[in-house]
């Protein structure tokens, strides 16, 4: 079944909108037929509603009164979780480990949870995190948390990723921005 649109505008001229037109005037064109001419079957298999309908406490229903369907599941939280094997730390915690012996290497994560980028890069450490399961201590450190130690550590862009071999011979490696996960990959195997 189709539904013929009715225009009232003449065939030999063009509709126009204008600012200074009033809106007294009658509609140049009706959205749909009156649903009084339709049998019930066409009123039941029509895509859109074109009659009132009404609820058992007798309320109109409205768009914003239907139940919605969601398009995907919302996100549960932010992305830094107890069961993740890349934890957040405090700047002291960070101080302890890097002062401390280790025969790992060190990455610290410096992020901030309004930061895009950083949640990118939270899911390719937590992959790295189970790759380097015991070849490397992966931890995290919210800029926002701990500002002072942030600045500290020179911290000027998000994400800002130090790598720390075990060896104290070895300097740090320090990265600003998203990297790629086979760079971190071949940092923590050549580089450490």
């Amino acid at each position: 079944m189709s539904l013929f649109l009715h225009c009232h505008a003449p065939h030999h001229s063009m509709a126009t909108l204008s600012p200074f037109s009033t809106f007294n005037s009658k509609p140049l064109c009706a959205s749909l037929p009156n649903p009084s001419f339709l049998t019930h079957q066409q009123q039941q298999q029509h895509p859109y509603p074109l009659t009132t309908t009404t609820t058992s406490d007798h309320k109109p229903l409205s768009v914003s009164t239907l139940p919605r369907k969601l398009l995907c599941k919302p996100p549960k939280g932010k992305y830094v979780r107890e069961d993740y094997l890349v934890k957040k730390l405090s700047a002291q915690e960070i101080q302890e480990l890097v002062k401390g012996e280790r025969k790992v290497p060190l990455i610290i994560d410096f992020y901030a949870t309004w930061c895009g980028p950083c949640i990118l890069m939270a899911q390719e450490l937590e992959t790295l995190a189970v790759e380097y399961q015991n070849k490397a201590l992966i931890v995290k450190v919210d800029t926002d948390d701990e500002y002072e130690f942030a600045r500290d550590m020179q911290v000027r862009g998000l994400p800002t990723v130090f790598f720390i071999s075990p060896d104290l011979n070895k300097e740090a490696i320090r990265t600003e921005g998203l990297l790629p996960i086979q760079m971190m990959r071949d940092i923590i195997d050549k580089d450490m």
